[in-house]
């Protein structure tokens, strides 16, 4: 669909009663199962008018050249009425902001060595545990990365803090909750069945084996750890950019 309806509350307006009567066509008289809208991102007055007449907004469609980044909105035939409470939820849930979530644990030995993992995919070791799938709480989701990545099924003994991440190299921020796994056998890694794909090794580490090996976050963190009064919520420093080779 296209439609240039002009700017202001009334334009915006008319632009959303003109769009439900194409939504009402598009559904009743031609029998379509799906209708979208690609609105460029900056025409922040049409994606609004898209929202409001029923329009979910689904994503964005990545611009090439001199095309510009494109919001993707759509209705399907049996999403509910926009003016039904189910409607107005859904519509509204879509376009709210989403936040990645990470869960790691905690698990010491009996030295109090900390255990790291020797990842596939970056350089430097992190704590166990990854991100969380959607409608999985944080606990939950650690537990399933510890079966997942390392066979192992530990128990969350409480939360640690939770640790807000910036921006970093290409990656969004996140938050993430930073549990407890208590105390474990150092025999314990040689029970483990390790992902392949992605962890190479695990290692129990004392805390010149952490500022050695693992990630700037991991290392900030665990130092305060060790410091003790770690607040419930905090927000880590920026980690420096690695040198260039």
């Amino acid at each position: 669909m296209r439609w240039n309806t002009g700017t202001g509350e009334q334009s915006l307006g008319l632009a959303v009663r003109a769009l439900r009567l194409v939504l009402a066509h598009a559904f009743d008289d031609l029998a379509l199962q799906r209708v979208e809208a690609r609105v460029p991102v900056e025409r922040t007055g049409d994606v609004r008018a898209a929202s409001i007449s029923g329009l979910r907004r689904e994503g964005i469609a990545r611009g090439a050249g001199d095309s510009p980044d494109r919001a993707l909105l759509a209705r399907l035939r049996d999403d509910p009425p926009a003016d039904s409470r189910d409607g107005f939820i859904a519509l509204l849930n879509a376009g709210l902001p989403t936040k990645r979530v990470i869960s790691q644990g905690v698990l010491r030995d009996g030295e109090g060595r900390v255990l790291l993992c020797q990842l596939t995919y970056k350089q430097e070791w992190d704590l166990p545990g990854g991100v969380v799938e959607v409608g999985e709480s944080p606990s939950e989701g650690l537990v399933r990365e510890l079966e997942e990545e390392l066979g192992l099924t530990l128990t969350v003994h409480g939360l640690l803090t939770v640790n807000w991440l910036p921006a970093w190299r290409g990656w969004d921020d996140a938050c993430v909750f930073v549990f407890d796994l208590g105390v474990a056998d150092a025999a314990l890694v040689d029970t483990m069945a390790l992902q392949p794909t992605e962890i190479a090794g695990v290692h129990w580490c004392d805390a010149d084996t952490v500022r050695t090996r693992a990630t700037a976050a991991a290392t900030e963190l665990l130092e305060a750890l060790a410091g003790g009064d770690v607040p419930p919520y905090r927000e880590a420093p920026l980690a420096p950019e690695p040198p260039v080779v």
